[in-house]
Protein backbone atom coordinates (compact mmCIF):
# COMPACT_ATOMS: atom_id res chain seq x y z
CA UNK A 1 0.00 0.00 0.00
CA UNK A 2 1.16 3.56 -1.00
CA UNK A 3 2.37 5.69 2.25
CA UNK A 4 0.24 9.17 2.38
CA UNK A 5 1.26 12.12 1.98
CA UNK A 6 0.71 15.57 3.87
CA UNK A 7 0.12 18.81 2.28
CA UNK A 8 1.23 21.65 4.77
CA UNK A 9 -0.54 25.04 3.63
CA UNK A 10 0.12 27.74 4.51
CA UNK A 11 -0.76 31.32 1.93
CA UNK A 12 -1.73 28.58 -0.78
CA UNK A 13 -5.17 27.81 0.55
CA UNK A 14 -6.84 26.63 -2.72
CA UNK A 15 -7.05 23.06 -4.55
CA UNK A 16 -7.12 24.24 -8.17
CA UNK A 17 -3.04 24.75 -9.81
CA UNK A 18 -1.93 23.89 -6.17
CA UNK A 19 1.34 21.83 -7.23
CA UNK A 20 1.98 20.66 -3.85
CA UNK A 21 -1.51 19.17 -3.84
CA UNK A 22 -1.34 17.58 -7.16
CA UNK A 23 2.07 16.29 -6.37
CA UNK A 24 1.17 14.88 -2.82
CA UNK A 25 -2.04 13.38 -4.82
CA UNK A 26 0.10 10.98 -7.84
CA UNK A 27 1.54 9.67 -4.27
CA UNK A 28 -0.76 8.52 -2.39
CA UNK A 29 -3.51 9.21 -0.29
CA UNK A 30 -3.98 12.94 1.00
CA UNK A 31 -4.35 14.79 4.87
CA UNK A 32 -3.79 18.49 4.33
CA UNK A 33 -2.43 20.45 7.14
CA UNK A 34 -2.56 24.04 8.28
CA UNK A 35 -0.76 25.42 11.05
CA UNK A 36 -1.88 28.98 12.83
CA UNK A 37 2.25 29.72 13.57
CA UNK A 38 2.11 32.88 15.98
CA UNK A 39 5.70 32.14 16.95
CA UNK A 40 7.56 31.56 13.89
CA UNK A 41 6.75 34.71 12.23
CA UNK A 42 7.94 36.68 15.69
CA UNK A 43 6.20 40.69 14.93
CA UNK A 44 5.00 39.37 11.41
CA UNK A 45 2.78 37.42 12.53
CA UNK A 46 -0.90 36.90 10.99
CA UNK A 47 -2.74 40.87 11.24
CA UNK A 48 -5.94 41.18 12.82
CA UNK A 49 -7.62 42.00 9.57
CA UNK A 50 -6.17 38.92 7.99
CA UNK A 51 -6.60 36.52 10.74
CA UNK A 52 -10.78 37.55 10.29
CA UNK A 53 -10.48 36.56 6.51
CA UNK A 54 -7.96 33.45 7.54
CA UNK A 55 -11.03 31.74 9.61
CA UNK A 56 -13.25 31.94 6.57
CA UNK A 57 -10.30 31.23 4.19
CA UNK A 58 -9.63 27.99 5.95
CA UNK A 59 -13.18 26.67 6.75
CA UNK A 60 -13.93 27.08 2.84
CA UNK A 61 -10.29 25.43 2.27
CA UNK A 62 -11.68 22.12 4.72
CA UNK A 63 -14.87 22.21 2.85
CA UNK A 64 -13.38 21.87 -0.70
CA UNK A 65 -11.03 19.11 0.41
CA UNK A 66 -13.29 16.61 1.85
CA UNK A 67 -15.95 17.28 -1.07
CA UNK A 68 -12.23 16.12 -3.42
CA UNK A 69 -11.90 13.01 -0.89
CA UNK A 70 -9.01 14.51 1.85
CA UNK A 71 -9.35 16.08 5.34
CA UNK A 72 -7.96 19.59 6.49
CA UNK A 73 -6.02 19.25 10.16
CA UNK A 74 -5.83 21.87 12.27
CA UNK A 75 -3.43 22.73 14.71
CA UNK A 76 -1.19 25.19 16.47
CA UNK A 77 2.07 25.79 17.58
CA UNK A 78 5.79 26.31 16.24
CA UNK A 79 5.46 24.78 12.72
CA UNK A 80 9.03 23.56 12.41
CA UNK A 81 8.05 21.34 14.92
CA UNK A 82 4.14 20.63 14.62
CA UNK A 83 4.56 19.67 10.91
CA UNK A 84 6.88 16.79 12.43
CA UNK A 85 4.52 15.68 14.92
CA UNK A 86 1.49 14.81 12.21
CA UNK A 87 3.71 13.56 9.72
CA UNK A 88 4.65 10.79 12.56
CA UNK A 89 1.49 10.70 13.15
CA UNK A 90 -0.07 10.18 10.15
CA UNK A 91 2.63 7.58 9.51
CA UNK A 92 3.62 10.09 6.25
CA UNK A 93 5.68 8.77 3.65
CA UNK A 94 5.90 12.74 2.15
CA UNK A 95 5.65 16.37 3.11
CA UNK A 96 4.57 18.50 0.27
CA UNK A 97 4.30 22.53 0.65
CA UNK A 98 4.04 25.65 -1.76
CA UNK A 99 7.56 27.77 -1.71
CA UNK A 100 6.85 30.97 0.02
CA UNK A 101 9.15 33.61 0.15
CA UNK A 102 8.86 35.94 3.74
CA UNK A 103 12.08 35.15 5.83
CA UNK A 104 10.19 33.28 8.22
CA UNK A 105 8.65 30.78 6.24
CA UNK A 106 11.99 30.50 4.40
CA UNK A 107 13.75 29.66 7.83
CA UNK A 108 10.68 27.69 8.38
CA UNK A 109 11.73 25.97 5.65
CA UNK A 110 15.41 25.73 6.18
CA UNK A 111 14.59 24.02 9.34
CA UNK A 112 12.57 21.16 7.73
CA UNK A 113 15.51 20.72 5.23
CA UNK A 114 14.73 17.60 2.58
CA UNK A 115 11.93 16.91 5.01
CA UNK A 116 9.53 18.86 2.98
CA UNK A 117 9.37 18.59 -0.29
CA UNK A 118 8.86 22.25 -1.57
CA UNK A 119 6.75 23.39 -5.31
CA UNK A 120 6.79 26.28 -7.26
CA UNK A 121 3.39 28.14 -6.78
CA UNK A 122 3.01 30.82 -5.50
CA UNK A 123 4.45 33.08 -8.27
CA UNK A 124 4.36 33.58 -12.22
CA UNK A 125 8.17 32.55 -12.07
CA UNK A 126 10.02 31.14 -9.79
CA UNK A 127 12.14 34.36 -8.45
CA UNK A 128 15.74 33.06 -7.97
CA UNK A 129 16.47 31.87 -11.09
CA UNK A 130 15.86 35.51 -12.95
CA UNK A 131 19.23 37.17 -12.38
CA UNK A 132 21.29 39.94 -13.89
CA UNK A 133 23.80 40.10 -16.44
CA UNK A 134 25.77 39.61 -14.05
CA UNK A 135 24.57 37.07 -12.12
CA UNK A 136 22.84 39.32 -9.09
CA UNK A 137 19.12 39.53 -7.94
CA UNK A 138 17.65 42.77 -9.81
CA UNK A 139 16.99 45.90 -7.58
CA UNK A 140 15.07 47.92 -10.38
CA UNK A 141 11.84 46.87 -11.60
CA UNK A 142 12.23 47.72 -15.50
CA UNK A 143 15.08 45.27 -15.88
CA UNK A 144 13.62 42.91 -13.86
CA UNK A 145 10.17 42.80 -15.51
CA UNK A 146 11.94 42.40 -18.87
CA UNK A 147 13.55 39.18 -17.46
CA UNK A 148 10.53 37.98 -16.19
CA UNK A 149 8.87 38.14 -19.83
CA UNK A 150 11.52 36.21 -20.75
CA UNK A 151 10.13 33.20 -18.74
CA UNK A 152 6.32 34.41 -20.25
CA UNK A 153 3.20 33.01 -20.35
CA UNK A 154 3.38 31.02 -17.38
CA UNK A 155 2.28 27.16 -17.50
CA UNK A 156 -1.38 26.53 -17.73
CA UNK A 157 -2.69 26.22 -14.56
CA UNK A 158 -3.80 22.56 -12.75
CA UNK A 159 -7.12 21.72 -12.22
CA UNK A 160 -7.77 19.96 -9.08
CA UNK A 161 -6.67 16.63 -8.41
CA UNK A 162 -8.92 13.89 -7.00
CA UNK A 163 -7.95 12.56 -3.87
CA UNK A 164 -8.16 9.96 -1.56
CA UNK A 165 -7.65 10.05 2.33
CA UNK A 166 -6.28 7.80 4.45
CA UNK A 167 -8.13 5.80 6.60
CA UNK A 168 -6.84 7.09 10.19
CA UNK A 169 -6.49 10.65 10.19
CA UNK A 170 -4.12 13.03 12.78
CA UNK A 171 -6.11 14.94 15.56
CA UNK A 172 -7.52 18.00 14.31
CA UNK A 173 -8.21 21.11 16.65
CA UNK A 174 -11.42 22.90 16.01
CA UNK A 175 -11.24 25.82 13.59
CA UNK A 176 -13.37 28.25 16.32
CA UNK A 177 -10.76 27.49 19.08
CA UNK A 178 -8.07 29.50 16.90
CA UNK A 179 -10.29 32.74 18.22
CA UNK A 180 -9.50 34.34 14.55
CA UNK A 181 -12.43 36.14 14.71
CA UNK A 182 -12.76 39.38 16.64
CA UNK A 183 -15.56 39.64 19.41
CA UNK A 184 -14.56 42.55 21.80
CA UNK A 185 -15.81 44.54 20.08
CA UNK A 186 -16.51 42.72 16.86
CA UNK A 187 -15.13 45.26 14.23
CA UNK A 188 -15.72 43.35 11.19
CA UNK A 189 -19.41 44.13 10.48
CA UNK A 190 -18.47 45.86 7.49
CA UNK A 191 -16.21 42.89 6.34
CA UNK A 192 -19.54 41.41 4.90
CA UNK A 193 -18.79 42.72 1.29
CA UNK A 194 -16.15 39.95 1.03
CA UNK A 195 -16.39 36.31 0.56
CA UNK A 196 -13.35 34.00 1.25
CA UNK A 197 -12.33 30.96 -0.16
CA UNK A 198 -11.29 30.42 -3.58
CA UNK A 199 -15.14 30.47 -4.79
CA UNK A 200 -15.47 33.94 -3.42
CA UNK A 201 -12.11 34.43 -5.41
CA UNK A 202 -13.64 33.10 -8.79
CA UNK A 203 -17.04 35.43 -8.20
CA UNK A 204 -14.50 38.04 -7.91
CA UNK A 205 -12.75 37.16 -10.97
CA UNK A 206 -16.23 36.50 -12.94
CA UNK A 207 -17.31 40.34 -11.68
CA UNK A 208 -13.89 41.96 -12.90
CA UNK A 209 -13.50 40.13 -16.10
CA UNK A 210 -16.83 42.41 -17.28
CA UNK A 211 -14.89 45.53 -16.89
CA UNK A 212 -11.38 44.48 -17.06
CA UNK A 213 -10.93 45.61 -20.25
CA UNK A 214 -11.14 49.56 -17.97
CA UNK A 215 -8.45 48.73 -16.13
CA UNK A 216 -5.71 50.39 -17.26
CA UNK A 217 -7.83 53.67 -17.68
CA UNK A 218 -10.02 53.51 -14.68
CA UNK A 219 -8.05 51.86 -11.50
CA UNK A 220 -6.69 55.37 -10.41
CA UNK A 221 -10.63 56.63 -9.83
CA UNK A 222 -11.29 55.96 -6.76
CA UNK A 223 -15.15 56.29 -6.76
CA UNK A 224 -15.06 53.82 -10.06
CA UNK A 225 -13.03 51.29 -8.72
CA UNK A 226 -12.19 49.88 -11.40
CA UNK A 227 -9.46 47.13 -9.56
CA UNK A 228 -9.45 43.58 -9.74
CA UNK A 229 -10.63 43.72 -5.53
CA UNK A 230 -8.70 40.09 -6.38
CA UNK A 231 -5.43 41.05 -4.06
CA UNK A 232 -6.70 39.12 -0.70
CA UNK A 233 -7.53 36.27 -2.83
CA UNK A 234 -4.12 36.52 -4.01
CA UNK A 235 -2.75 37.04 -1.01
CA UNK A 236 -4.03 33.99 0.61
CA UNK A 237 -3.69 31.66 -1.96
CA UNK A 238 -7.12 31.11 -2.75
CA UNK A 239 -6.33 31.76 -6.73
CA UNK A 240 -3.00 31.64 -7.98
CA UNK A 241 -0.94 34.16 -10.60
CA UNK A 242 -0.76 31.92 -12.94
CA UNK A 243 -4.69 31.21 -12.71
CA UNK A 244 -4.80 35.10 -13.11
CA UNK A 245 -2.39 35.42 -15.73
CA UNK A 246 -4.22 32.98 -17.97
CA UNK A 247 -7.43 34.74 -16.87
CA UNK A 248 -6.79 38.51 -17.07
CA UNK A 249 -4.05 38.98 -19.63
CA UNK A 250 -5.99 39.00 -22.69
CA UNK A 251 -8.67 41.30 -21.25
CA UNK A 252 -6.41 43.20 -18.91
CA UNK A 253 -3.75 44.10 -21.36
CA UNK A 254 -0.18 45.00 -20.07
CA UNK A 255 -1.36 47.08 -16.89
CA UNK A 256 -2.34 43.95 -15.25
CA UNK A 257 0.79 41.44 -16.40
CA UNK A 258 3.33 44.44 -14.62
CA UNK A 259 1.13 44.39 -11.51
CA UNK A 260 1.45 40.50 -11.23
CA UNK A 261 5.01 40.85 -12.68
CA UNK A 262 5.35 43.86 -9.30
CA UNK A 263 4.20 41.02 -6.99
CA UNK A 264 7.30 38.75 -8.07
CA UNK A 265 9.06 41.69 -8.40
CA UNK A 266 8.80 42.37 -4.48
CA UNK A 267 9.36 38.61 -3.79
CA UNK A 268 12.46 38.65 -5.37
CA UNK A 269 13.35 41.92 -3.37
CA UNK A 270 12.39 40.13 -0.06
CA UNK A 271 14.79 37.13 -1.05
CA UNK A 272 17.96 39.21 -1.19
CA UNK A 273 16.57 41.84 1.59
CA UNK A 274 15.03 39.64 3.95
CA UNK A 275 14.54 42.83 6.08
CA UNK A 276 12.75 45.01 3.76
CA UNK A 277 9.99 45.55 6.53
CA UNK A 278 11.64 47.43 8.65
CA UNK A 279 14.88 48.55 7.61
CA UNK A 280 15.26 50.93 5.09
CA UNK A 281 17.13 50.02 1.63
CA UNK A 282 18.30 53.12 0.89
CA UNK A 283 18.54 55.35 3.94
CA UNK A 284 18.99 58.78 3.36
CA UNK A 285 19.23 60.11 6.78
CA UNK A 286 15.64 62.37 7.22
CA UNK A 287 15.17 63.48 10.65
CA UNK A 288 11.11 62.06 11.27
CA UNK A 289 9.26 63.83 13.66
CA UNK A 290 8.71 61.40 17.33
CA UNK A 291 7.51 62.76 20.41
CA UNK A 292 3.46 63.43 21.92
CA UNK A 293 3.23 66.06 18.94
CA UNK A 294 3.85 63.31 16.25
CA UNK A 295 2.35 60.35 18.04
CA UNK A 296 -1.25 62.65 18.01
CA UNK A 297 -0.92 63.00 14.45
CA UNK A 298 0.05 59.36 13.83
CA UNK A 299 -3.76 58.58 15.62
CA UNK A 300 -5.71 61.17 13.59
CA UNK A 301 -4.47 59.93 10.62
CA UNK A 302 -5.01 56.05 11.36
CA UNK A 303 -9.14 57.63 12.44
CA UNK A 304 -9.38 59.33 9.40
CA UNK A 305 -9.17 62.60 11.12
CA UNK A 306 -6.27 64.52 8.80
CA UNK A 307 -8.40 67.39 7.84
CA UNK A 308 -7.64 66.01 4.18
CA UNK A 309 -10.49 64.65 2.66
CA UNK A 310 -9.03 61.86 0.41
CA UNK A 311 -6.75 60.38 2.80
CA UNK A 312 -9.54 60.28 5.59
CA UNK A 313 -11.39 58.38 3.04
CA UNK A 314 -9.01 56.13 2.13
CA UNK A 315 -7.77 54.87 6.63
CA UNK A 316 -11.91 55.06 6.90
CA UNK A 317 -12.30 52.92 4.00
CA UNK A 318 -9.52 50.79 5.45
CA UNK A 319 -10.59 50.43 8.79
CA UNK A 320 -14.67 49.46 7.87
CA UNK A 321 -13.50 47.23 4.55
CA UNK A 322 -10.25 45.79 5.64
CA UNK A 323 -8.60 47.40 2.07
CA UNK A 324 -8.20 50.71 0.21
CA UNK A 325 -8.45 51.28 -3.24
CA UNK A 326 -4.84 51.65 -4.81
CA UNK A 327 -4.43 55.28 -5.54
CA UNK A 328 -5.85 55.86 -1.64
CA UNK A 329 -3.01 53.95 -0.86
CA UNK A 330 -0.26 55.73 -2.20
CA UNK A 331 -2.02 58.90 -1.44
CA UNK A 332 -2.74 58.07 2.31
CA UNK A 333 1.21 56.14 2.53
CA UNK A 334 2.70 59.79 1.56
CA UNK A 335 0.94 61.76 3.28
CA UNK A 336 2.04 59.88 6.90
CA UNK A 337 5.88 60.26 5.15
CA UNK A 338 6.21 63.57 4.39
CA UNK A 339 3.16 66.00 5.40
CA UNK A 340 3.60 64.46 8.75
CA UNK A 341 6.86 63.56 8.48
CA UNK A 342 6.57 60.08 10.19
CA UNK A 343 8.66 56.81 9.79
CA UNK A 344 7.50 54.98 7.06
CA UNK A 345 7.47 51.92 9.09
CA UNK A 346 4.49 53.05 11.32
CA UNK A 347 2.56 52.88 8.41
CA UNK A 348 3.39 49.77 7.13
CA UNK A 349 2.98 48.43 10.60
CA UNK A 350 -0.77 49.94 10.84
CA UNK A 351 -1.56 48.49 7.43
CA UNK A 352 -0.47 45.09 8.20
CA UNK A 353 -2.38 44.97 10.79
CA UNK A 354 -5.54 46.21 9.19
CA UNK A 355 -5.49 44.70 5.45
CA UNK A 356 -7.22 41.70 4.42
CA UNK A 357 -4.36 42.02 2.06
CA UNK A 358 -1.16 42.84 4.07
CA UNK A 359 1.68 41.32 1.82
CA UNK A 360 4.61 40.86 3.36
CA UNK A 361 6.68 41.46 0.49
CA UNK A 362 4.22 43.84 -1.38
CA UNK A 363 3.34 45.80 1.28
CA UNK A 364 6.91 46.40 2.51
CA UNK A 365 8.21 47.52 -0.62
CA UNK A 366 5.25 49.69 -2.00
CA UNK A 367 5.68 52.07 1.85
CA UNK A 368 9.47 51.86 0.95
CA UNK A 369 8.50 53.11 -2.81
CA UNK A 370 6.53 56.16 -1.34
CA UNK A 371 8.84 56.95 1.34
CA UNK A 372 11.87 56.99 -1.22
CA UNK A 373 13.71 54.57 1.23
CA UNK A 374 13.99 51.54 -1.66
CA UNK A 375 16.08 50.35 -3.99
CA UNK A 376 13.26 51.21 -6.40
CA UNK A 377 11.68 54.27 -5.16
CA UNK A 378 10.40 57.76 -6.12
CA UNK A 379 12.81 60.57 -4.62
CA UNK A 380 11.64 61.69 -1.53
CA UNK A 381 11.21 65.10 -2.47
CA UNK A 382 8.38 64.23 -4.98
CA UNK A 383 5.75 65.08 -2.59
CA UNK A 384 1.80 64.13 -3.56
CA UNK A 385 -0.51 67.27 -3.11
CA UNK A 386 -3.21 65.27 -1.52
CA UNK A 387 -5.97 68.28 -2.43
CA UNK A 388 -4.82 68.20 -6.03
CA UNK A 389 -4.45 64.51 -6.14
CA UNK A 390 -8.61 63.58 -5.02
CA UNK A 391 -9.50 66.53 -8.08
CA UNK A 392 -7.04 65.09 -10.99
CA UNK A 393 -8.53 61.28 -9.84
CA UNK A 394 -12.63 62.52 -9.12
CA UNK A 395 -12.50 61.60 -5.96
CA UNK A 396 -15.70 63.49 -5.03
CA UNK A 397 -17.96 60.42 -4.42
CA UNK A 398 -15.15 58.20 -2.81
CA UNK A 399 -15.05 61.13 0.07
CA UNK A 400 -19.06 61.37 0.14
CA UNK A 401 -18.70 57.42 0.71
CA UNK A 402 -16.38 57.55 3.71
CA UNK A 403 -16.41 61.01 5.20
CA UNK A 404 -20.19 61.50 5.39
CA UNK A 405 -20.06 65.17 7.32
CA UNK A 406 -18.84 66.08 3.89
CA UNK A 407 -21.05 64.36 1.73
CA UNK A 408 -23.55 67.52 0.77
CA UNK A 409 -20.52 69.33 -0.36
CA UNK A 410 -20.80 70.44 -4.01
CA UNK A 411 -17.68 68.79 -6.22
CA UNK A 412 -16.04 72.00 -6.40
CA UNK A 413 -15.73 72.46 -2.19
CA UNK A 414 -15.56 68.71 -0.94
CA UNK A 415 -11.59 68.49 -2.07
CA UNK A 416 -10.37 70.83 -0.11
CA UNK A 417 -13.39 72.26 2.31
CA UNK A 418 -11.62 74.31 4.40
CA UNK A 419 -9.66 76.22 1.59
CA UNK A 420 -13.12 76.55 0.17
CA UNK A 421 -15.08 78.30 3.77
CA UNK A 422 -17.01 75.18 3.19
CA UNK A 423 -15.99 72.89 6.05
CA UNK A 424 -18.96 71.86 8.06
CA UNK A 425 -18.20 72.12 11.98
CA UNK A 426 -17.62 68.56 12.72
CA UNK A 427 -14.96 68.34 10.50
CA UNK A 428 -11.24 68.34 11.46
CA UNK A 429 -8.97 71.01 10.33
CA UNK A 430 -6.07 70.18 8.30
CA UNK A 431 -3.71 69.04 10.41
CA UNK A 432 -0.77 70.64 8.62
CA UNK A 433 -1.48 73.15 5.49
CA UNK A 434 0.02 71.71 2.33
CA UNK A 435 2.28 74.40 1.81
CA UNK A 436 3.62 73.81 5.00
CA UNK A 437 4.00 70.57 5.40
CA UNK A 438 6.04 70.68 1.71
CA UNK A 439 8.32 73.76 2.83
CA UNK A 440 9.08 71.20 6.10
CA UNK A 441 9.81 67.90 4.42
CA UNK A 442 12.09 69.65 1.71
CA UNK A 443 14.05 71.31 4.47
CA UNK A 444 14.42 68.15 6.36
CA UNK A 445 15.45 66.67 2.97
CA UNK A 446 18.03 69.51 2.57
CA UNK A 447 19.53 68.50 6.24
CA UNK A 448 19.21 65.24 5.70
CA UNK A 449 22.24 63.52 7.77
CA UNK A 450 23.44 66.62 9.55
Amino acid sequence: MTSPQLVWFRQDLRTADQPALTAAAEKGPVVGLYVLDDDTPGKWKVGGAQRWWLHHSLAALSDELEKLGSALILRRGRSSKVVREVAEELGAGGVHATRHYEPWWREAECEHGDFVILHDGDVLHEPASIRSGAGKPFKIYGPFYRALESHMPPPRPLPAPRLTSPSKLPRSDKLADFDLLPTKPDWSGGFSEWEPGSKGAAKQLRRFLDHASDYASSRDLPAVDATSRLSPHLHHGEISPRQLWHELGRKGGEKIRRELAWRDFSRHVALSDPDVGEKSQRPIGLRTRHGKAADADFAAWTRGRTGYPLVDAGMRQLWHSGWMHNRARLVTASFLCKHLLLDWWRGADWFWDCLVDADYANNSQNWQWVAGTGFDSQPFYRIMAPLGQSEKFDAADYIRQWVPELARLSDADIHDPWGRGAAPSDYPEPLIGHREARERALEAFRKRGS
